[in-house]
């Protein structure tokens, strides 16, 4: 499981019109700068992913004192790399712009998007760039010809220009880069220092036409003067949703001044007195640093939205509050800042979310009867820990998470676990830092380490792992010494049988990466007879190409368990069909078998292939496989992009096991745990659920022709014990879900969001004697990882189904037990 694009749309809200981003002096001007009309603002994102707006467009402003005729201009686009085959597209203007007003020209819709443009007064169908291109409003209607920035300032026809993102044809320096969700635009002085850069800032698109109609068709209302618990309302909605506000005070205590997620948290001294409703705010600022300073009081105006990550209307996830467009005024400085919510063990409720079935929005808060309520109605405000506990290590996000509840489900090692849908830890807290890194790198900790002393920030919700403490004051790092696991060595007698998700293994990785995963079988695992290993990708790994051989990666991989010492496995898999089983795109990862044939022997049968169904007969009263290895059922409807599980039959001192290896689909469209829909649909276990039923049909073959088979099932289900899958797996006692007999604070081979988790399984049928199972902690709890799940290994003495040959085989093994081999 891995996580993907995080950053929050690049919008950037012009605060000053005399801003000069980065303090570059401009290059020498394109032209001399328009005494009248002007390009005021571009948007080339509209209908794209994640767009409110369906339509790109370009606002021209007039500056001057009198009205300017656009009859015979132009608005012009040039793509952002202006190459030789470029070529200018045109969009015709007529009418004029009032001294004052703004003029709005429609261009280019797309599939995506919600809100339509209000009335627009010209209209093209130039699909503009979302990211970087030319804009260049034009005295004529012929197309220019210039594709450089020189060549444009020569041409007199040119009344004004904007490169915007990494445009080649610019004034000056270009843009910042807008986005599917910010425009560009320029402040609302309209400065005009032919200096793109300077001019114009990134921000939330706001498209106005002659008539004064915005975005929805609305004449702009004057500001509502209002505090920011007023704003912050007692639902987790704003009842100011894209209204214009002003007369918003509070003392800056934070500031975000790097990245393009710029902006300052406000915070009231004087709350209302509401539990309900935060007294925080945050003001965002976008790519331009806020011109603030922690402890400045501060009146601000703006317009309130609520930012999704992305398209609102379908959006699984929770809003943040936020100020936008904001112009604002500082009082003064060195005010003392208001006192954080301290987080102590009992501050958070136990209980997690309210579940109506639904979307819990419009709900009044409730912040002493449930976790997210809480962390709702301290929105934007600062909260402070003291020697918070690691429950989830640094990632590569420089992000971790700590528990406010240090007795909440508290693991062997340090972590919280999960042990059912409605025993989410409420008091895991995500950390990222408001630091700059030449002030101090992030901490790399890993699950039971601790910040010392206190943590402390403001608190606001993250699309990637609920809420998140944004610190501006970050403990002290304590390492408690995790070390990593080691399991001990199979008797003689025993079979060991491990299963391993190496995450997307390919000859791509690094040799690094392949020796620690080999360490891992031969030290922390101690050579197991067989191990199932999960995304094991192509010979060319995310290449997407008709490549599906894996020989080379698991010829790479069993080398390097030589070389730390290990035997000589071979290897047995199927090729899947060229990207149909899911995963990466073009790494087609399958599931394999390594086996030591040293210790355990493979029964290669012909007739497996990637479509052909593995089956079941008897033979002298034992079950067999009709291929070996053999894939189960992999036509049935239930394994569509996913991975199909793989059948192989060995023997161990002439006994026959079936291993099984498995990775089913995985958790993706879920909606999230800590998103706004609750309980949250779990879409993905549909297609699980019929994979266990395939699944278990299987076993019960295996079990009808011998029912006192050998059978291992083993990987990654993607799924908890208490699962719907893995209950239809172990419905009837017929195979024992391993994880389950451990205790509580042991079940977990996986870390997500803070939560230690299962997700990685060994099922056993009853014919096993003497079942030996350990989850061996490695990877999952450390900031630095081999793979991102624990391998885990089961030791057992293979039943023949014969009272007095089971007899023997066991005192065969006590012998050994007491005397050694």
């Amino acid at each position: 499981m891995t996580k993907t694009h995080r950053s929050k749309a690049a919008f950037t809200v012009a605060v000053a019109s005399s801003l000069v981003l980065g303090g570059v002096a401009a290059p020498a001007a394109l032209a001399a700068p328009s005494a009248d009309a002007v390009i005021a603002e571009v948007y080339g994102g509209g209908g794209n992913s994640g767009a409110t707006l369906t339509s790109d467009f370009v606002e021209l402003a007039n500056r001057g004192p009198a009205a300017a005729s656009l009859a015979g201009f132009s608005v012009q686009y040039l793509p952002g790399s202006a190459s030789p085959s470029s070529t200018w597209q045109v969009t015709p203007l007529t009418g004029s712009v009032a001294p004052g007003g703004r003029y709005l020209v429609a261009e280019g819709k797309g599939a995506g998007g919600t809100v339509a443009l209000p009335t627009p007064d010209a209209t093209g169908a130039i699909a503009m760039s979302a990211t970087a291109g030319t804009i260049a409003l034009v005295s004529g209607t012929t197309a220019l010809t210039c594709k450089t920035a020189a060549d444009c300032a020569a041409d007199a026809r040119i009344k004004d220009l904007v490169g915007f993102g990494t445009a080649t044809v610019r004034e000056g320096n270009p843009t910042a880069a807008p986005s599917n969700t910010a425009s560009v635009a320029r402040g609302t002085a309209l400065a005009d220092t032919d200096d793109n850069a300077a001019d114009f800032t990134a921000g939330e698109p706001t498209p106005t036409n002659t008539a004064g109609e915005s975005t929805g068709g609305d004449p702009g209302p004057a500001p509502t003067p209002a505090k920011i618990h007023d704003i912050q309302g007692t639902t987790r909605i704003s009842p100011f949703k894209d209204k214009k506000v002003s007369g918003v005070t509070g003392v800056v205590t934070a500031t975000r001044t790097f990245g393009s997620q710029r902006g300052f948290w406000l915070t009231d001294p004087n709350p209302d007195g509401d539990p309900r409703t935060s007294e925080g705010l945050f003001v965002f600022t976008g790519s331009a640093s806020p011109a603030v300073a922690v402890g400045d009081a501060v009146t601000a105006s703006g317009t309130v939205r609520e930012f999704y990550p992305d398209a609102p209307a379908s959006s699984p996830f929770q809003a943040l509050t936020e100020l936008t467009g904001a112009e604002w005024t500082v009082g003064s400085h060195g005010n003392a800042l208001p006192a954080p919510t301290v987080l102590n063990p009992d501050t958070v409720p136990v209980t997690y979310a309210p579940s109506p079935g639904g979307n819990i929005e419009p709900l009044t808060l409730e912040p002493s009867k449930y976790a997210l309520d809480f962390w709702e109605s301290h929105e934007s405000e600062i909260v402070s820990v003291t020697d918070a506990r690691v429950v989830g290590p640094t990632n590569s996000f420089n992000e971790l998470y700590v528990t406010t509840k240090p007795d909440q489900h508290k693991s062997v090692r340090g972590g919280s676990v999960y042990l059912g849908y409605d025993q989410l830890n409420s008091g895991v807290l995500k950390v990222s830092s408001l630091i700059p890194f030449a002030e101090r790198t992030f901490p790399k900790l890993n699950v039971g380490d601790v910040l010392t002393g206190a943590t402390s920030g403001p608190v606001e919700y993250d699309d990637f792992g609920g809420y998140t403490l944004f610190a501006s004051v970050l403990g002290t790092e304590k390492d408690n010494g995790l070390q990593q696991e080691t399991t001990r060595k199979q008797r003689t007698g025993e079979l060991a049988v491990a299963t391993y998700n190496v995450e997307n293994l390919s000859t791509a990785d690094t040799q690094a990466k392949f020796d620690r995963l080999a360490d891992a079988i031969v030290t922390h695992l101690a050579t197991p007879d067989i191990v199932t290993l999960e995304e094991i990708q192509d010979n060319n790994g995310p290449v997407n190409d008709s490549v599906v051989a894996a020989d080379q990666t698991l010829q790479r991989f069993t080398d390097a368990i030589v070389a730390k010492g290990g035997p000589r496995y071979e290897w047995r898999e199927i090729d899947p069909v060229d990207d149909a089983d899911g995963g990466q795109p073009g790494g087609n990862i399958r599931v394999a078998f390594l086996f030591n044939p040293a210790r355990v022997s493979f029964v290669d049968r012909e007739g497996g292939t990637p479509t052909a169904a593995v089956g079941v007969v008897r033979e002298h009263g034992k079950a067999h496989l009709t291929a070996s290895p053999g894939r189960v059922d992999p036509a049935n409807e239930a394994w569509t992009a996913s991975r199909k599980p793989l059948a192989g039959e060995f023997v161990f001192k002439g006994r026959t096991v079936f291993v099984i290896a498995n990775h089913f689909n995985s958790k993706g469209g879920d909606q999230p745990t800590h998103g706004r829909f609750q309980p949250p649909v779990r879409s993905s276990e549909v297609q699980r659920a019929k994979q266990a039923t395939v699944l278990r049909g299987f076993v019960d073959a295996l079990l009808a022709a011998d029912r006192s088979a050998n059978i291992v099932v083993a990987g990654d289900l993607n799924d908890y014990p208490f699962s719907p899958s893995v209950q239809t797996l172990t419905a009837g006692g017929v195979l024992k879900d391993l994880i389950a007999s451990v205790p509580e604070a042991e079940r977990y081979s996986y870390v997500f969001e803070g939560q230690s988790q299962v997700l990685d399984h060994i099922l056993a049928s009853r014919a096993p004697r003497g079942v030996d199972y350990d989850v061996v902690h490695l990877n999952a709890e450390f900031a630095d990882q081999a793979s991102d799940h624990d391998p885990q290994v089961i030791r057992f003495r293979p039943g023949a189904g014969n009272p007095f040959e089971d007899g023997l085989y066991d005192l065969l093994d006590w012998l050994e037990q007491v005397f050694g081999k």
